[in-house]
């Protein structure tokens, strides 16, 4: 996959409650190579940290990507 995606860690949340809207929400959260140790684990998710400004487009290449590896058992 590594051709498709370069990351440094891959992070997955699962987020929810058992107080409302109870259901598997899972999020994969990429951290690209090269962010120093000190701006990983949680301090990678601060919201002063800002967000990735990713159009649709590119959005929708990464996912139709993904999802033909997840189904190609030859590239895992």
């Amino acid at each position: 996959m590594s051709d498709l995606l370069t990351v440094e860690r891959l992070y997955v949340l699962s987020l929810g409650s058992q107080q409302a809207n109870r259901h598997v929400h899972w999020h994969l959260a990429p951290l690209p190579p090269g962010v120093p140790y000190e701006q990983q684990q949680t301090a990678v998710f601060d919201p002063a940290r800002g967000h990735l400004d990713v159009s649709d487009d590119e959005l929708a290449d990464l996912a139709r990507g993904l999802g033909e590896r997840m189904t190609d058992s030859s590239t895992m």
